[in-house]
């Protein structure tokens, strides 16, 4: 059983892991990326975090980008392509539930 300070502490470095692929998305070699985003999964599978806390922080990182492009006056509407990276995560995550059940269903 962790304590609230531990749930947040892994919060914060998921949101910080994220904030890293998020940025790297689409300039990162594929084999380096391929890692951060199973390396995250990993993390978000075993710590049982559910997809809505995944989905409010894409948004909470895109809405942080969003203000800083403002404040520099620049346009915001390449933060629409970052829904690929939201999608890429989730279906990841998917497979892992998938091929967990699968493995579960062996056993029975």
């Amino acid at each position: 059983m962790t304590t609230r300070a531990e749930d947040q502490a892994l919060l914060r470095q998921l949101k910080s892991d994220y904030r890293h692929i998020l940025i790297n998305y689409f300039t990162t070699t594929d084999k380096i990326l391929k890692d951060r985003i199973d390396k995250f999964i990993n993390a978000v599978f075993y710590a049982n975090i559910p997809v809505p806390r995944i989905i409010e922080i894409h948004m909470e990182l895109i809405d942080e980008f969003s203000k800083q492009l403002k404040l520099e006056g620049r346009s915001e509407e390449a933060l629409l392509d970052y829904r690929l990276t939201l999608i890429d995560i989730l279906a990841h995550l998917c497979e892992l539930y998938r091929c967990s059940i699968s493995k579960e269903d062996n056993f029975i």
